[in-house]
């Protein structure tokens, strides 16, 4: 069967990176978090004392982005592949809360987009990839075979990442803070000049606010068979 490029975008917090995984360990294809990417850069400049409160030295990142090197690694032990950022693991560091609140300032640079893209766009070459995040149907892979994009009701986002925080034992961030950000993030997403969140022509649309995760794969399965089919 012929290989295709999946692209999912969407909102923040709505499932797309679960699916997008648990869709390509199912298809046998590779998966790729692009937001991973722009999380780990964000993380680079916390570290690096880049940021001053929100406000971020863009010419120190320029001069040190080559410095950046992003780079997935499967995990054994889970299946999925973990981010890893200068050699080091940082897939439970770049989930956090202090990134999220900073990541859309940094995913909104263009020499950061275009760096990442350039990556992204290495890593799908040889196709058969399953890659998620704002713009891939539109920027990273516009002739992707299979475009979906995500949508759910804002309160049901925050209230799966605010599950999701304290599972892993964030006792500390409340759901108003993490409605907020949530709702932040989006006003950021669609409103930047580089490469805006923005649903594709040709994209799929799924709301998934009220689906099960079987429900989601069942859903995706469909279309893949049916582009595939099509492909052949």
């Amino acid at each position: 069967m012929k290989k295709i490029v999946i692209a999912i975008d969407g909102f923040s917090s709505n499932g797309k990176s679960t699916m997008a995984k648990s869709l390509a360990k199912e298809i046998k294809y590779i998966y790729i978090d692009s937001g991973a990417m722009y999380r780990a850069v964000t993380l680079y400049c916390m570290e690096h004392g880049l940021f001053s409160g929100d406000t971020l030295d863009e010419r120190r990142l320029h001069n040190e982005i080559d410095n950046v090197k992003v780079e997935f690694h499967l995990n054994k032990d889970t299946g999925t592949p973990d981010t890893h950022l200068n050699g080091e693991n940082v897939e439970s560091k770049i989930r956090s809360m202090e990134v999220s609140s900073k990541v859309s300032i940094v995913s909104a640079i263009s020499f950061v987009r275009r760096a990442m893209v350039a990556l992204q766009q290495e890593m799908g070459k040889a196709k058969g990839i399953v890659m998620d995040g704002r713009d891939i149907g539109t920027v990273v892979f516009p002739d992707a075979e299979l475009k979906v994009f995500v949508t759910a009701d804002a309160e049901i986002r925050a209230r799966r990442r605010f599950d999701e925080l304290r599972s892993k034992g964030d006792n500390k961030t409340t759901f108003d803070e993490v409605l907020e950000n949530l709702k932040t993030r989006d006003y950021l997403d669609q409103t930047r000049a580089e490469s805006p969140l923005v649903k594709a022509d040709d994209a799929i649309l799924l709301d998934n606010s009220y689906m099960t995760i079987d429900e989601q794969m069942q859903w995706l399965l469909q279309k893949f068979k049916q582009i595939t089919t099509l492909n052949e």
